[in-house]
């Protein structure tokens, strides 16, 4: 049984969407939750379902040889996880783990290929999405290199709660940490900086922003200019 359409437009791309072109998807869409830490990819794996989150944040990481990895891109309601695969690409170039708990419009691969070779609309969210996704790895590239582990620290809490839709973050140091690319020992140091600079309080795996321009404050640039570029490319 297909899940009503109500639940599908709370993704922000699917209800940008003419009707005539969503009525293409609509009978291929069913909704899912994924619970956090939820890896729906790892690198090189087929691109077989294509997600739309309706909230929560999925994680786009880079994994090195050694197993290390880095996250590149966040992804949630404004976005598409796998819209690539109605282009043709069949393999993913990245880990993509569920960061925050989600619900999700999803659609498998073939389907959705179908509907990109009927529709100019569906083919351009996925490609206009795809470069909001290169700018973010862009940019988080960037950041991650120039910028001190505290600013990037709140520029990653502000993204995670922009797509989380609340101020309160469950989190753990490990996920964290890799998240940012340093040790769990930075994360608690950082972590336990902010909780004294008034901004955020944070226990047991529980991060609460309490002070967002604060925060704002302290992250660098970047937080600012992801909202920028965003805007302009969707």
């Amino acid at each position: 049984m297909h899940s009503p359409t109500s639940n599908h437009l709370d993704n922000k791309l699917l209800a940008s969407l003419p009707r005539s072109q969503f009525s293409l998807l609509i009978p291929h869409l069913t909704v899912a939750t994924l619970a956090q830490g939820t890896v729906v990819f790892e690198t090189g794996d087929e691109v077989d379902q294509v997600y739309f989150p309706h909230n929560g944040m999925f994680s786009l990481l880079a994994v090195m040889r050694d197993g290390k990895a880095i996250e590149t891109a966040t992804v949630g309601r404004e976005g598409v996880v796998g819209a690539m695969a109605g282009l043709g690409l069949y393999n993913s170039l990245v880990r993509v783990v569920v960061q925050l708990p989600l619900t999700v419009s999803k659609i498998a691969a073939p389907q959705f290929r179908k509907a990109v070779a009927a529709s100019e609309a569906i083919r351009d969210i996925g490609i206009h999405y795809n470069e909001v996704l290169l700018t973010q790895a862009r940019i988080t590239a960037a950041c991650n290199a120039l910028h001190p582990v505290e600013a990037r620290f709140c520029r990653w809490l502000l993204q995670s709660a922009d797509r989380a839709g609340s101020d309160t973050i469950t989190l753990t140091q490990e996920l964290l940490a890799e998240m940012l690319g340093v040790r769990r020992t930075s994360v608690t140091e950082v972590a336990g900086k902010m909780q004294h600079e008034g901004v955020i309080t944070y226990s047991r795996g529980v991060i609460k922003i309490v002070d967002r321009g604060g925060l704002e404050r302290l992250s660098c640039e970047c937080y600012q200019t992801l909202i920028d570029h965003s805007a302009t490319l969707t």
